[in-house]
């Protein structure tokens, strides 16, 4: 019976022989074998037992039969079968002689020796075969006296003795291991053959990459489920049926199949073959395709068989890496344009057209962020737009500019804006609102992302897609970012730079112009006005006792004051005149277009009239005058350089011309600023130099013919000058603050020289000394006064300070509390020059004053003049009232002082009654004789 483990047909023995060089030789004497059995059969039914009885040699038959490539056998009837004979073959088959394997009662048997796994179905296949009266063959295992496992095929029959009796098996082993080993060969390479059929049918039906063998007209031949489901096909049976022509129906590219087929006649395959084809749904994809060609046994071509492969992704990704690097090369291109551009906003179009090409987006845009221009709401304009040609433009549009993100319905957009986050997504995401707006313009698509400058939103650059939907990706947004970032930048940068120009021509307490603006700008506008026939002004202004207000107030308070100043003097110019500061409180003007000088005079007053309100600040009423100097092109001067110091000059007239007026310039002008500029030069010296000297007037009371008090006059004897009145060189030393020492010396000497009188047995006789406004705001003059006093011994009470009412009204606030404070010492206060000052009433009776003195002006003439006499009434009446003494000065004549007697004046000053005299000759003032006989007084 076959053996389980192999498929084997039952074969006659000669397919044995077949199998084997061995059984080949085998044949005959098996042959022979199987005719001396039936002979054998014979004898022995007969009883005759001639195996039994031979010998050793005994006959030719024998040795027959031993020499046989097998073993002859006979076997018992008994239960096991046990054997009876063996041929001498068994020992070359088993290893063992025929006598070791006879009978049952040997150590080892017949049946010892067979596969233990193979006895009981040889043994049932025997008992089968006899039970049916049959021969039987059967294959088995037996195991050699080496060890060695041999497969043998036994073929036997009955031995049937007297009236049926079944008295043993006889039949013949052969070795079959050979052809075993030959099957089991066999049968393994049919199972390796149906293992490979089976793996490459699995390989082909599930495969990853599509699979298939197509005709070379372009038919498909076989396709496995990959290539269907990569073309969209429901089943390969779906693919083939309607897939019948791949020229025309698969390729996107027209002849791209014969160029497949020019490369494989070419060189028998190609490798990575990329195409665009159509899939069922129309869609296209992109593939790879390597294919060979195969051919019939007489070579002539059958068709082409080979895989696909779908690399739209690696398609996508490698576009997406063109793309990428085409658009990192037009942020270079932008950047470089932004970094290169003296003008961000000039270079603007250009970025906007290098990222649109870069992008290829339909539109490329920067809106800016500001508040609405009516409502004052947060508020979106278009400023820059880039399109293709077949985008129509949105900036012209009015629905873009100056709008609000509430009126647009895009409220939403703003927070995202401000906290940095991007505005992307198809059109059709959005709210309906906002769909609305986006698709006015037939925007898709949009991405837009925000741009700061210093944390601060400056508006906003995006891309829309108008003739596709885009989706903008995590690279486009990146690269979009970057571009805002330089543009942020970029306009950073260009509004440091103009921060810094505007620093750089501009002074940055008053915002005006500064000296190098100006000088940059006359030069131009004297060249616009050689071109035309009319003039040009320059003008030079200082403002009046600005220092002493900067000194004695702080300087805080000064810059606010020439903040207001220059809001002030704006006021007063045209729109072409060009205002600047010129360091500290001195401005220059350019004021072109004059069709005549009168018209610079006009804005001179203009100017003047905007400065005569006060002005307020911190808790100070301040009065400030200025003095202007007007030259004017061409007549004073060809260029800048003389034009600005024919100014200068004519401002210095103004100023020696008592302040808060215009000076223009002329010829002799010159002379005098040169002369100016010396005596300023000497006076830094005079004081150290001990040049100054006081000359001393009395004040008479005409009613008691005494001398009431006695001023103290400053003079300045230089030893080239000679003599210096002190109209020449008092608004010097104000201007430069040399007045502050020498006033102090004037004090103290005046103080030192009233005591040295008394102690010379003249009568203690009170003193005025004047005080300059910038003595009068100085911090330390009450101080000063006292040190003065203490050290010289003069009361107090016996010392009259004389403020002129310019000076006090500087800062009224401030000489108020200063005049108090000497009050409070016991010094006297008289105003000097009443009347030609300020002369309000509402603020004279607010100073704590002890008198007045009339001023030169309303004397002159006062005999003659009705005004003048009602002047002088007035301020009469007006001291009384407010219980102050009077003293009239400048009385020279006798006319004079009647006059003045009679309007009820009794205290003068005057070449009548005394001319100003050094202090050795002003002591004979204070001598006792009579009041109309004073020194100098003839001479008055």
């Amino acid at each position: 019976m076959p053996d389980p483990e192999f498929y084997r047909p039952h074969a006659p023995l000669t397919d044995l022989a077949e199998s084997s060089a061995s059984q080949t030789a085998l044949l005959p004497w098996l042959t022979l074998a199987l005719l001396w059995q039936k002979a054998w059969k014979k004898t022995w039914q007969k009883g005759e037992h001639p195996w039994l009885d031979l010998k050793p040699g005994a006959t030719d038959s024998q040795r027959l039969i031993d020499v046989l490539p097998g073993i002859v056998f006979q076997a018992d009837g008994d239960a096991g079968w046990s054997m009876r004979y063996l041929s001498a073959g068994c020992y070359a088959l088993t290893g063992y002689p025929p006598e070791d394997l006879l009978g049952s009662s040997k150590v080892i048997s017949y049946n010892d020796i067979t596969h233990p796994d193979d006895l009981s179905r040889v043994l049932a296949t025997i008992q089968q075969a006899i039970d049916g009266g049959q021969p039987y063959e059967v294959e088995y295992r037996i195991k050699t006296r080496s060890g060695q496992e041999k497969w043998v095929w036994e073929k036997g029959s009955l031995i049937l003795g007297v009236e049926g009796a079944i008295n043993g098996i006889e039949g013949f082993i052969t070795d079959i291991t050979p052809l075993k080993q030959s099957e089991a060969a066999l049968h393994l390479s049919e199972l390796s053959l149906q293992l490979a059929e089976s793996k490459y049918r699995n390989m082909f039906e599930n495969a990853v990459e599509g699979m298939f063998q197509s005709t070379p007209g372009g038919r498909y031949l076989t396709v496995n489920p990959m290539l269907a489901r990569l073309y969209g096909y429901d089943s390969t049976a779906d693919l083939m049926h309607n897939l019948t022509d791949i020229n025309h129906q698969l390729y996107v590219q027209p002849g791209r199949r014969q160029e497949f087929a020019q490369l494989i006649q070419a060189s028998g395959a190609v490798l990575g073959f990329e195409s665009e084809v159509y899939r069922k749904d129309g869609s296209v994809i992109w593939i790879s395709e390597s294919a060979r060609a195969f051919f019939d046994n007489h070579q002539q071509l059958v068709g082409y068989e080979g895989t696909v492969e779908d690399i739209s992704d690696r398609k996508r990704g490698e576009a997406a890496i063109l793309r990428r690097d085409r658009m990192l090369l037009g942020v270079a291109e932008a950047s470089q344009c932004l970094l290169t551009a003296a003008d961000v906003h000039q270079a603007v179009p250009q970025v906007l057209a290098c990222l649109g090409e870069a992008a290829t987006a339909d539109r490329v845009y920067v809106y800016t962020h500001h508040l609405q221009s009516v409502t004052g709401e947060p508020a979106m304009t278009m400023c820059y737009e880039w399109t293709t040609p077949n985008t129509a433009p949105g900036i012209d549009q009015p629905y873009w500019q100056d709008q609000s993100y509430r009126a647009l319905g895009l409220e939403r957009w703003l927070p995202l804006l401000e906290q940095g986050q991007s505005i992307c997504s198809l059109t059709r995401h959005f709210p309906p609102g906002e769909q609305a707006v986006l698709l006015r313009d037939g925007i898709l698509s949009i991405l837009m992302v925000p741009i700061f400058i210093d944390a601060q939103l400056w508006g906003y650059i995006g891309f829309d897609a108008c003739e596709q939907e885009w989706e903008w990706n995590a690279s486009d947004e990146s690269i979009l970012v970057a571009v805002a970032a330089s543009l942020g930048g970029a306009l950073k940068r260009q509004r440091t730079e103009a921060q810094m120009c505007y620093q750089v021509y501009h002074d940055t307490l008053t915002g005006l112009p500064n000296r190098a603006f100006f000088d940059q700008q006359l030069p131009q506008a004297i060249a616009r006005t050689r071109q035309s026939d009319q003039q040009l002004a320059v003008i030079f202004l200082d403002l009046d006792n600005f220092k002493t207000i900067n000194d004695t107030l702080s300087h805080a308070v000064g810059d606010l004051l020439l903040q207001q100043v220059t809001q002030r003097i704006g006021i007063a110019l045209r729109a072409e005149d060009i205002v600047a500061r010129w360091g500290g409180d001195e401005f220059t003007l350019i004021l072109p277009n004059l069709a005549d000088p009168s018209d610079a005079a006009k804005i001179a007053h203009r100017i003047a009239d905007q400065l005569t309100p006060p002005f307020l600040l911190q808790n100070h009423e301040l009065h400030v005058t200025a003095s202007l100097g007007i030259a004017i092109f061409p007549e004073d001067g060809q260029d800048m350089t003389t034009l600005l110091q024919n100014a200068d000059v004519a401002m210095y007239r103004a100023k020696q011309q008592g302040r808060n007026n215009y000076q223009f310039y002329t010829q002799s002008l010159s002379t005098e600023a040169a002369q100016r500029l010396t005596m300023e030069s000497y006076l830094h010296h005079a004081l150290g130099r001990d040049e100054f000297t006081l000359y001393y007037q009395p004040q008479v009371n005409v009613d008691t013919g005494e001398i009431v008090q006695m001023e103290a006059l400053l003079r300045w004897q230089h030893p080239t000058l000679g003599l210096v009145a002190p109209q020449q060189f008092i608004p010097l030393a104000e201007e430069n603050g040399l007045i502050v020492p020498i006033g102090e010396w004037v004090l103290y000497t005046a103080c030192a020289q009233v005591m040295t009188w008394h102690q010379e047995g003249l009568p203690l006789v009170k003193l005025a000394v004047n005080l300059s406004a910038r003595q009068l705001q100085h911090p330390n003059l009450v101080g000063m006064v006292a040190q003065v006093l203490a050290e010289t011994g003069l009361p107090a009470t016996h010392l009259e300070l004389e403020i002129t009412e310019t000076a006090a009204m500087a800062d009224m606030a401030a000489s108020i509390e200063r005049l108090r404070e000497l009050r409070h010492l016991g010094v006297k206060i008289s105003m000097d020059d009443f009347g030609t000052g300020y002369s309000c009433l509402s603020y004279l009776k607010q100073f704590p004053l002890d008198g007045i003195k009339i001023d030169r002006a309303f004397v002159i003439d006062l005999p003659h003049s009705a005004a003048d006499q009602a002047m002088v009434t007035a301020i009469i009446a007006m001291a009384r009232g407010l219980a102050l003494s009077v003293v009239a000065e400048g009385v020279e004549t006798a006319e004079q002082n009647c006059c003045l007697h009679h309007l009820g004046c009794s205290e003068m000053q005057g070449f009548l009654f005394g001319r100003p005299q050094p202090a050795a000759v002003a002591a004979a003032y204070l001598s006792p004789v009579s009041p109309c006989l004073q020194p100098g007084a003839a001479a008055g």
